[in-house]
């Protein structure tokens, strides 16, 4: 009871847990490895000017920077109409179309990876359908070359870009736009000059989202690419588990992170600043000010003044802006865009279920073969329930950990709570494979590699992250006049945040918990790194199969995993929802 007290009076005390397994497992390891990669205590660049005097190096990393720059601008181009189609929609249709976009973001990215196989492949969905329909006589090569990588990347990265932009989009007054209208604004102009500068913010995090984690993308890219489609995160890997040269490994890692961190500072720094300055930058571009085009506009501007005017007048008042084909062209559009979300899962789940020797599409018969083949299958099983150990785990470490975490924080000075949470979410905001590395010589100083306990380590890194994320944002909306009020009563510190605190933010630490445990369900990068070969969990086994052998029971594991997140969001759902109604109850009760 007095150290709980201590530490209510000492809010920071509470991240103690997070920072020390966050120092431990990864901070002084990646310091550890940025000197090794400097050649310390010698301290000289030599590691640096080998990695550059190579072509073949230089030549992955512009190619890594190419794929994360084009996959970049691809989600942005296809997330910013269909964000602002969603903001735009009916309350119903919005909703419904931000869980049809989180439902992919939550399935296993190395699922959805086994999808454009089995959709891409030379005996793949595609090829069997042209075939069937006499269009080529042979298949086409669609897999293993830069085009399936973008089609898998941009598919798995997509809804990290249209989840932020639908965020700062919801956050615009829509008044503005009207305001701008009734000043004789066009829709484009009013969009160009008052929308789109507002949803700069949303712009800027998706595109730094999906950049940084295509930077560190190693399972797509090595799945559905060929050999000169290697990124600098499958080279790394590569030397891991080839000659494991620590210095070369080290030395391409910090090369990953440089990219990363200045793109994050560049564009992450001085969000406040940034926004206050996109308006006037977004103003006028440099074809603008050019003299000719100026003095064209001002002629075609008063030429058509009248048109405009009676225009104006005609449209102030009409209820909508929208033309009845601009609203089919959007509908057919977001279509188009969850078709292409959705449609590999729905795919793989019916081909699951495919009576036949092979997987085939559409199924010649239905059968439960695959699915009985997995249940039978030790290895399968038991892959399934390590991970469900592993999973189970983690979400219980990092969400006590990680809530204690977001409740010192939400505690401390503004400043100082923007710098420790930039600390916790190190591990999520830079290229998972640099996490692996020093994730690996943490546990290896350890004695953990290849133990469950390194497991869970490891994987809570990202998932304690999360958890402070989430809970935060619950705090964020919490009345701390209620917890005065508690103590008011005489209620005791750990009284006021068993029997006030924690109900109300349950719905946080249950979201948190559930997203920390599929985080961990899903991770494989870092699992391959620490496991050492001795536990293999079910991400491991998938990625074995795939790149050995296509086993048809993979679909039948693919099709369980597409569908977890549906009964998350059940839970979430119900638990979110149920749980208000008697949250009202829990201040009354401290006085009986």
């Amino acid at each position: 009871m007095k150290t709980f007290q201590k530490l209510g009076q000492m809010p920071i005390g509470l991240t103690v847990p997070a920072f020390a397994i966050l120092l431990v497992v990864f901070g002084i390891p990646i310091i550890l490895l940025f000197l090794t990669s400097i050649n310390a205590p010698a301290f000289s660049a030599t590691n640096y000017y080998n990695f550059f005097g190579q072509p073949a190096n230089v030549r992955v990393l512009f190619q890594t920077i190419e794929v994360s720059v084009v996959a970049t601008v691809i989600c942005l181009i296809v997330g910013y109409p269909t964000a602002y189609l969603i903001v735009t929609a009916s309350r119903s249709v919005r909703i419904t179309l931000v869980a049809l976009v989180i439902i992919p973001y939550l399935t296993s990215g190395l699922a959805r990876t086994y999808a454009w196989i089995v959709i891409l492949g030379d005996r793949g969905v595609i090829n069997n359908v042209l075939l069937q329909l006499g269009v080529i006589r042979s298949p086409l090569q669609l897999i293993y070359n830069t085009m399936a990588v973008y089609i898998g990347m941009v598919h798995i990265m997509l809804p990290l870009m249209i989840l932020p932009l639908v965020s700062a989009m919801m956050g615009i007054d829509r008044s503005l736009m009207a305001a701008a209208r009734s000043m004789g604004a066009r829709p484009l102009t009013a969009f160009w000059r008052v929308f789109f500068p507002l949803s700069l913010p949303g712009v800027r995090s998706g595109s730094l989202l999906v950049f940084v984690f295509c930077l560190g993308f190693y399972i797509t890219p090595a799945a559905l690419g060929g050999l000169r489609d290697a990124m600098l995160s499958t080279f790394i890997a590569g030397q891991v588990t080839s000659s494991f040269d620590i210095s070369r490994i080290a030395t391409s890692a910090f090369i990953l992170l440089a990219i990363a961190v200045a793109v994050l500072s560049m564009l992450g720094l001085d969000l406040a600043g940034a926004q206050g300055r996109a308006p006037t930058s977004a103003r006028k571009s440099w074809v603008v000010r050019l003299p000719v085009f100026g003095m064209l506009k001002r002629y075609f501007s008063e030429f058509l003044s009248p048109c405009r005017a009676k225009l104006w007048t005609t449209r102030l008042y009409q209820a909508g802006d929208n033309s009845r084909l601009s609203n089919i062209v959007g509908a057919l559009f977001v279509l188009l865009v969850m078709v292409y979300l959705l449609s590999p899962g729905l795919i793989v789940i019916i081909m699951s279920f495919s009576a036949g020797a092979f997987l085939e599409f559409p199924p010649s018969g239905l059968s439960l073969q695959w699915y009985r083949s997995f249940f039978s299958d030790p290895s399968w099983n038991g892959a399934a329930w390590t991970s469900i150990q592993i999973g189970v785990a983690v979400a219980i470490l990092s969400t006590i950990v990680g809530t204690l975490a977001a409740y010192g924080l939400n505690r401390t000075h503004p400043r100082l709570r923007g710098l420790l949470t930039m600390a916790i979410l190190t591990p999520v905001t830079i290229p998972v494979i640099v996490v692996g590395i020093a994730t690996y010589l943490g546990l290896v100083n350890l004695g953990l590699i290849g133990s469950t306990t390194g497991i869970v380590l490891a994987q809570s890194l990202g998932a304690i992250g999360i958890v402070v994320v989430i809970v935060s944002a619950t705090l964020a909306n919490f009345d701390r006049t209620l917890e005065q009020a508690a103590k008011s009563m005489r209620a005791s510190p750990l009284q006021t945040f068993m029997r006030v605190t924690l109900p109300l933010i349950r719905p946080g630490v249950i979201g948190g918990a559930v997203f920390a445990f599929l985080h961990s369900f899903d991770e494989l990068v870092i699992t391959s790194l620490v496991s050492g070969y001795s536990i293999r969990t079910l991400p491991l086994k998938m990625w074995e199969n795939i790149r050995n052998q296509i086993d048809p029971t993979t679909a039948a594991v693919s099709s369980l995993l597409m569908l977890v997140p549906v009964l998350w969001l059940i839970v979430l759902y119900l638990t979110w929802w149920r749980s208000r109604p008697r949250d009202h109850r829990s201040l009354p009760e401290l006085a009986t």
